[in-house]
């Protein structure tokens, strides 16, 4: 590795923000807000008719799903917040926070389904299967729909995901109450209604632990999924004049945006603005990060900073002389 040398540094503040391309999904939103309320009055009122706890379980579940997407709505308004001198980087957190919210919000409204099904396990009680079988088709139509409007942004932002999620939870859930209301139909067996609830909760419980791991793993400042660090790291090193990477942060500000910093020790010198740009411009296509800031250092300075909580340092720190280095910041 080369010698570390002591260098007149320069520093050099370019700012440069990648944002990513932000897909309004107000209107999807109000539309399913709207829909999963009329559905919850009905479902709630011919659950309460039909004596079936399966369709006022799914009620119960619906109206979570309805807080739920009401929290994912304002935190998608509140990510489009511009910084104050308070909050520097806007509120764009707010959607890490709602995907944690849902993602619990989930598993609570679970519970009670599990709780309620097991108590009709032990207490049967008659069913009108009909009238379970039209309520929870016309809950299929409601749920599917709105899971279908959230589609397209489910895989690229977490927050939508668990928008998704709650709406594609309710529609398996419907989908069930409908085969449990079409077996009870044919063999009798009430307590089908109670064991579909079961099912249909494991099988939420299940799909929503992702969620629930992935938003913990974001607002603990965690490397986003998806991103490997190892794997930036080595593209960092593999720059020209780059002798050595240490300091490498990778967190999400955002369900959409992932941040970077990290120091870069280059004996040759301060490589200039077009570096600057190009290094960001790789890490903006190569691995989504469209925040990045790098601090350019004629020789390394890591004994004086982090130390062991860096465990990516690549090697023990240098002489203890000083540390003049130059900064590359955010490159626009």
């Amino acid at each position: 590795m080369p010698s570390h040398s002591h260098a007149a540094g320069h520093s050099h503040h370019d700012h440069s923000h990648g944002h990513g391309h932000r897909v309004s999904h107000g209107r999807a939103f109000v539309i399913g807000i709207v829909l999963n309320l009329g559905f919850v009055a009905i479902e709630a009122i011919y659950g309460f008719l039909a004596g079936s706890m399966a369709l006022l379980s799914d009620a119960g579940h619906n109206l979570s799903d309805v807080l739920g997407l009401a929290i994912a709505w304002a935190a998608a308004l509140l990510a489009k917040r511009s910084r104050t001198e308070r909050f520097t980087y806007g509120l764009r957190s707010s959607s890490i926070l709602a995907a944690l919210f849902n993602a619990l919000l989930l598993l609570v409204a679970t519970g009670g389904i599990v709780w309620e099904s097991i108590q009709r396990l032990i207490q049967p009680a008659p069913v009108a299967a009909g009238t379970v079988i039209v309520v929870a088709g016309v809950g299929i139509l409601v749920n599917g729909f709105t899971a279908y409007l959230f589609m397209s942004g489910s895989k690229s932002d977490i927050n939508i995901r668990g928008a998704f999620l709650h709406m594609a939870a309710d529609a398996a859930v419907s989908l069930g109450v409908v085969v449990a209301g079409a077996i009870i139909l044919w063999t009798g067996a009430t307590w089908i209604d109670p064991l579909i609830s079961l099912v249909i909760a494991l099988v939420i419980v299940w799909t929503t632990w992702d969620l629930l791991r992935q938003s913990v793993t974001l607002s603990l400042q965690g490397v986003p999924s998806g991103i490997s660090l190892p794997v930036v790291q080595k593209a960092l090193e593999t720059l020209p004049g780059v002798a050595r990477v240490h300091h490498l942060h990778v967190w999400a500000m955002s369900t959409t945006e992932t941040a970077l910093t990290v120091h870069l020790v280059m004996p040759g010198g301060h490589p200039g603005d077009r570096f600057l740009a190009e290094t960001q411009r790789e890490l903006k296509q190569r691995f989504g990060i469209g925040h990045a800031t790098l601090q350019i250092e004629i020789r390394s300075t890591e004994g004086h900073h982090d130390g062991p909580e860096c465990p990516l340092d690549a090697s023990p720190p240098g002489p203890a002389q000083g540390h003049d280095h130059a900064r590359g910041g955010h490159r626009h």
